[in-house]
């Protein structure tokens, strides 16, 4: 708007491409509603600027009355001073060719059309939703038709075994599924009947909600008494919950280097947790059977992971986490990145205190003391 605050032709234009980028005029034109001439009222000078900033007031007309991609209706200002004069009072579009004009989206108007027409037969509930959504498909027209292609062979051809990889179509690889997930999500949200998403799952998650195989979830493992042919093994997290294995005490431990250094012990085995992936462990029901002893870290977050593994199994009991071990090892205290403070209702009565002493700096600043800073012969002790 100009410094004095009269609506200029660029004013206008910016309006309408406020609508235009909201899509409702292409949705309007692509669902068939009749345009009603749209009229835009102009705030101008008043009869006492006519008389008192003369100059500018037919400065402000002139540029108005070169405007000629908008139809202008004129109306009377003045009086008895300077007597009328006719200035724009209000804007109007009197069809869409008129409004594509204006704001110079011809191309974008027979792309989108070309693309609707195209997708309509193919997959009409997509269809339904671009008219909906017609800047957001016009964001992605390049890639649209194989967009399209995508979702209708989905929709033909996958099924709950199948990983993502197996799409098979031209030109499509699962890197372009990864990168246009968002819109392939809402596309395949209208496309696919309701008992083939996992509506629990969120869009970013493709896989899952869409039924696809997931990547296998593996777990480390190692015996840590006689050699039994080999001195570790990675299996399926799926398939060694069919199988469990023969050993006594099984130790959980988030450190990959102490875990592969971890002391040898009669009929035990070492699993890698890896942290908050020690979850994975869920599936294993037979360690309701086994002595379960989890080590981690001691801060906050390795006594969230304890917790959450005696949500399954309650039995679990920790290892060197206890509030002796730490004050033994005060040197080695490191400062933990980012605290949790959930509540963490599994927890004993002193892993309890000990968590309520990290959370609060007690110790000191976000105390920790990493597994692998405690001394080998602390170790030895704890597991002979």
């Amino acid at each position: 708007m100009a410094a004095s605050g009269w609506t200029t032709p660029a004013d206008v234009v910016r309006k309408l491409r406020r609508r235009w980028e909201r899509g409702e005029f292409l949705s309007q034109f692509t669902s068939g509603v009749p345009w009603e001439p749209l009229g835009i009222g102009l705030r101008g000078p008043s009869a006492g600027d006519a008389a008192a900033r003369f100059e500018e007031v037919r400065s402000w007309v002139e540029q108005w009355r070169h405007e000629r991609r908008l139809r202008i209706e004129m109306k009377s200002v003045g009086g008895r001073i300077i007597g009328a004069n006719e200035i724009p009072a209000r804007a109007w579009i009197d069809s869409f060719d008129q409004l594509w004009a204006v704001l110079g989206t011809q191309r974008e108007v027979r792309g989108f059309t070309d693309l609707l027409a195209a997708t309509k037969p193919l997959a009409p509930a997509i269809a339904d939703w671009m008219i909906s959504k017609p800047i957001g498909v016009l964001q992605h027209a390049d890639e649209w038709t194989s967009l399209v292609k995508t979702v209708l062979w989905i929709d033909a051809h996958a099924h709950p075994d199948m990983y993502l990889r197996q799409v098979d179509v031209p030109g499509v690889d699962t890197k372009f599924i990864e990168r246009h997930r968002t819109i392939l999500s809402t596309m395949l949200d209208r496309q696919l009947p309701e008992q083939r998403i996992d509506r629990a799952r969120p869009p970013s998650d493709f896989v899952g909600r869409y039924r696809f195989r997931s990547k296998p979830a593996h777990v480390r493992f190692r015996h840590l008494g006689e050699n039994t042919g080999f001195s570790e093994l990675s299996v399926r997290v799926s398939e060694l919950a069919d199988l469990p294995l023969d050993a006594h005490t099984v130790f959980v431990v988030e450190n990959e280097v102490t875990y592969l250094a971890f002391p040898p012990a009669e009929n035990a085995v070492v699993i890698f947790g890896e942290g908050y992936a020690a979850t994975r462990l869920e599936s294993l029901r037979w360690l309701a059977d086994k002595d379960l002893v989890y080590w981690g870290d001691i801060d906050t977050h390795g006594l969230a992971i304890l917790n959450r593994l005696r949500r399954t199994f309650s039995h679990a009991r920790s290892m060197l986490m206890d509030r002796a071990t730490l004050l033994a090892h005060e040197s080695q205290w490191v400062r933990e990145p980012s605290p949790t403070i959930e509540h963490l209702e599994m927890l004993l009565p002193p892993e309890a205190a000990l968590y309520t002493d990290l959370v609060d700096d007690a110790l000191g600043p976000a105390v920790r003391l990493e597994q692998e800073r405690i001394s080998y012969a602390t170790i030895q002790q704890a597991v002979g």
